[in-house]
């Protein structure tokens, strides 16, 4: 068997179903072919039986590399020891939001350290996360500052459908306002030498929607085609990138799907993500581009609604761990090529 990658997996808020898809997709021997994954978190939330499954046997580790890598248990590094009454299923704490986050610095640093080859993050309460003193929009902002990263891009992937974001959390009345040409143009740039690097495609077809419908259709329905998303097409095409567009979203999703172009450049958050999660609802993974590690995520929330009740589907999980897996291989692969 070759070497495989340890790849660290945080529990997220463990008072919603971070807990159960864990259990879940560690239950799957298969992961063990692949990969070594080390969970932190707490070990009381894993003490739960999940119909069919468990609890699952627990090794506690202080290392990743303690971990014995045994199918069907779980390397665990405890970074919490929660009361009961912050592991209610469904019951958000602040000591637990506290907890959730300090899973996310532990991987973080061990992975700049070189202890683990990616990280795979399981849902967070960003409003708790902001309650536990921690300011920032989600996990990709959070991540962004750790590892001292100033342009990033959060793209979601499946099978049949990538899509990056030029913008992630703001209106809609305030995206126009939020795009220019050079964020457009980093956007661009970030997501195709990750493909090169990360996913091992040597020339990525990307492809970047219209912000109006029919493109603006010659400044009819709206300028920003040619006073900001076309300069920052051209400006990217002239140093190498296989760029088209703008395309008319509403044909353009067709397309990519198809299999036509590697990814799809979208402008704001639902524009690309109701294409995606149309096609990878369970199964949608959540990337941050341009890092100095590699981190996936769950494409899902906390699910407070259903945490503890065993229907917790972790399909999107074992996507991420998978794509980590894969993303590790393609970096370790460039590092062995480029010395």
């Amino acid at each position: 068997m070759s070497i495989r990658p340890i790849i660290g997996i945080t529990m997220g808020d463990p008072s919603g179903i971070g807990p159960e898809i864990i259990i879940k997709a560690l239950s799957d021997s298969s992961i063990y072919e692949l990969c070594q994954p080390v969970v932190l978190g707490d070990a009381s939330a894993l003490s739960v039986d999940i119909e069919g499954l468990g609890p699952l046997p627990i090794n506690d580790i202080l290392r990743p590399s303690e971990a014995k890598s045994e199918s069907k248990a779980i390397d665990l590094m405890a970074i919490s020891h929660l009361k009961k009454e912050s592991l209610i299923p469904g019951n958000p704490t602040v000591e637990g939001g506290k907890a959730m986050v300090e899973y996310i610095f532990r991987a973080v640093e061990m992975a700049q350290d070189g202890e683990l080859g990616a990280i795979v993050t399981c849902p967070i309460n960003k409003a708790l996360m902001q309650e536990a003193g921690h300011f920032f929009e989600g996990h990709t902002q959070l991540i962004a500052h750790l590892t001292k990263t100033e342009d990033y891009v959060m793209m979601l992937a499946g099978e049949r459908l990538r899509v990056a974001l030029v913008t992630i959390h703001c209106a809609l009345s305030e995206v126009s306002s939020c795009l220019d040409d050079d964020i457009i143009y980093k956007t661009i740039t970030i997501t195709s030498q990750a493909l090169q690097l990360d996913f091992g495609l040597l020339t990525p077809r990307l492809a970047v929607a219209a912000l109006n419908p029919h493109a603006g259709e010659s400044g009819l329905f709206g300028s920003e085609e040619d006073e900001i998303i076309r300069p920052a097409i051209e400006r990217a095409s002239a140093e190498g990138c296989q760029v088209e567009g703008p395309v008319p979203a509403d044909t353009l999703f067709h397309r990519a799907a198809a299999g036509q172009f590697d990814a799809v450049v979208a402008m704001y958050h639902d524009q690309g993500l109701i294409p995606l999660k149309l096609l990878h609802f369970s199964d949608a993974v959540n990337v941050t581009l341009g890092l100095p590690i590699i981190r996936t995520s769950v494409d899902h929330g906390t699910a407070y609604d259903i945490a503890g009740t065993g229907v917790a589907d972790a399909s999107s999980l074992k996507a991420a761990i998978r794509m980590a897996i894969k993303m590790a291989e393609n970096r370790a692969k460039g590092k062995g090529l480029s010395s």
